[in-house]
């Protein structure tokens, strides 16, 4: 392997929660289950609601029922994409990973399906 990827995990976040905290944060932590293989892998895996979240938060928002998650969520992913190298999509309905699918997509960003089909893996697993 050459340079190591910055990879965004896409999958669900708010879909199917009813905005309910307890149940974004379940999803956040499915996200987040994939940080360690990608970083084993030899890479940095990145989570739009990582970034988005605190930008947020620093704006005044309460939560991602405010009026401006609309212009922070979204946008934050997309701008991320401008310097991801590959995406992740993990399983499960998601508007918003489906839209950072068709932009990477667009791009010509490399999108997996699967942890096992990232670069390294299966090296990272032998080791």
């Amino acid at each position: 392997m050459t340079k190591p990827m910055l990879i965004l995990v896409a999958g669900p976040y708010r879909s199917g929660t009813g905005d309910d905290p307890d149940l974004m944060a379940r999803n956040l932590g499915r996200l987040e289950e994939a940080a360690w293989p990608i970083f084993r892998s030899g890479h940095v895996p990145v989570i739009g609601e990582w970034v988005a979240l605190p930008v947020l938060r620093s704006a005044g928002a309460d939560g991602v029922t405010h009026p401006l998650a609309e212009r922070v969520l979204y946008p934050t992913v997309e701008r991320l994409l401008q310097h991801c190298d590959a995406v992740l999509r993990l399983p499960g309905d998601s508007t918003g990973a489906d839209q950072d699918v068709a932009i990477a997509e667009q791009r010509g960003i490399p999108v997996y399906h699967r942890i096992e089909e990232i670069p390294g893996y299966a090296e990272a697993d032998a080791a």
